[in-house]
């Protein structure tokens, strides 16, 4: 890999962009996609095409092209859920998701909740959310859910999630509770079709009551958001 390709994957990675570097396994010549755009080397159409959906599965592959066989590396940026409240549903949702390969912040200032007990293995932290999604930062491969039923601490942390990129934003709630919360975030500037990013209430509808089957709709809607929506 010469220095100037080298230099540039290491820049897109520091930035959290997804790359995939193109490497041509006739020729030994190598190309890099950056979020869907060629930055290195010549890459046909098709390529690129393939390297997108790479990317979206976070699966390394080989394809066929019109320079010969060519191995496609995807450099992607980890997957982080982001969980404002250390409720009964983040119980069940936090080691979900672990498996399922994301890294887990569970998000409560409330001391009697967030605890090592309640959550062994995971990550946590007692900043109020909105300080503590802005130090987190949420990037295009982070999912963010509120869990709290609390404005307080919901709100806060939701405005922080729509100004940036996440790629899946949800609360917990009811329709009508959710209407509230889409008034009360409107009073801090955003408009209709960012209010339309967030999930509410949040998960598929599958029936589930339990706290455990509540989790599973969340992390489905979650993978749904990540694998299908992005398509």
């Amino acid at each position: 890999m010469n220095r100037t390709l080298l230099a540039e994957l290491n820049e897109a990675r520091a930035s959290k962009r997804r790359v995939c570097l193109v490497r041509y396994l006739e020729s030994g010549g190598e190309a890099l996609v950056v979020d869907g755009e060629v930055r290195l080397g010549t890459v046909p159409a098709e390529v690129v095409e393939a390297a997108a959906d790479a990317l979206r599965r976070d699966q390394s592959r080989t394809v066929d092209t019109g320079q010969g066989r060519a191995f496609l590396q995807v450099f992607n940026p980890p997957l982080r859920l982001l969980v404002i409240g250390a409720v009964h549903i983040a119980q069940a949702l936090a080691p979900m998701a672990a498996l399922a390969g994301y890294q887990v912040t569970v998000i409560d200032p409330r001391r009697a909740f967030s605890t090592d007990s309640r959550f062994p293995d995971v990550a946590m932290t007692q900043d109020w959310p909105d300080e503590a999604m802005a130090a987190l930062a949420p990037d295009r491969r982070t999912a963010v859910v509120a869990l709290t039923h609390d404005p307080k601490l919901d709100d806060p942390g939701l405005d922080v999630a729509l100004r940036s990129e996440a790629f899946y934003i949800a609360a917990l709630g009811s329709r009508r509770t959710h209407a509230g919360r889409l008034e009360r975030l409107k009073e801090h500037g955003h408009d209709a079709a960012t209010l339309a990013r967030i999930h509410g209430p949040a998960g598929l509808d599958i029936g589930a009551v339990s706290p455990a089957e509540i989790a599973i709709s969340v992390l489905a809607e979650m993978t749904r958001a990540l694998r299908v929506a992005a398509a």
